[in-house]
């Protein structure tokens, strides 16, 4: 049984993960349904620039300029992700997910894209949970479900994002920005 479409929101992993590109990531939700879900991480940049894996795009993404880890499936891929805050037409090269964000086909010349655009992210990957996988990883704790706000998306500070947007939350929920790193030093 799925719960609740998080198309859309943010997962924030909990202290709980402590490795692999998981830990202390932000995902956005790009698609959850019945046959499952993927998102990417928008907090793990990688060493490299964009146009060593994609030519045409590297002018164009948002700070930090490089490229970016969406998560362990389909390293080999590049996904790109833009904003279009109040654009009420179709642009094209772009599939709108919802609200102002959407994929960008990158074979599509980048300049069609961004003149419509206010921001666009590339990533190596994505996450991506078969049927059910999600809700059995919520029902464990494993994910805080958080929602979106308009800067989450193209930060230029990508490394303090985890700790970002876990303070905001009401409640109890914020002071899981304070967990230390290594229980070892708490």
């Amino acid at each position: 049984m799925q719960t609740t479409d998080l198309t859309g929101r943010l997962l924030a992993a909990t202290p709980a993960i402590t490795e692999g590109v998981f830990e202390r990531a932000v995902l956005l939700v790009l698609h959850h349904g019945e046959d499952g879900a993927q998102a990417v991480v928008l907090n793990k940049p990688v060493d490299a620039t964009v146009d060593t894996v994609l030519d045409g795009w590297q002018e164009h993404v948002s700070a930090p300029s490089v490229l970016f880890q969406g998560g362990p499936v389909g390293l080999d891929s590049a996904l790109g992700v833009v904003g279009l805050p109040g654009v009420p037409t179709e642009v094209r090269g772009v599939q709108r997910l919802f609200r102002g964000v959407g994929v960008v086909d990158l074979d599509t010349p980048a300049e069609l894209v961004m003149s419509e655009a206010s921001g666009v992210r590339i990533f190596a990957g994505y996450s991506g949970w078969s049927a059910g996988q999600l809700e059995a990883e919520l029902r464990e704790h494993t994910w805080y479900t958080l929602d979106l706000e308009p800067t989450d998306l193209f930060t230029d500070e990508p490394d303090t994002l985890w700790h970002r947007v876990l303070r905001r939350q009401p409640g109890r929920l914020a002071l899981a920005a304070y967990y230390p790193d290594d229980e070892d030093y708490n």
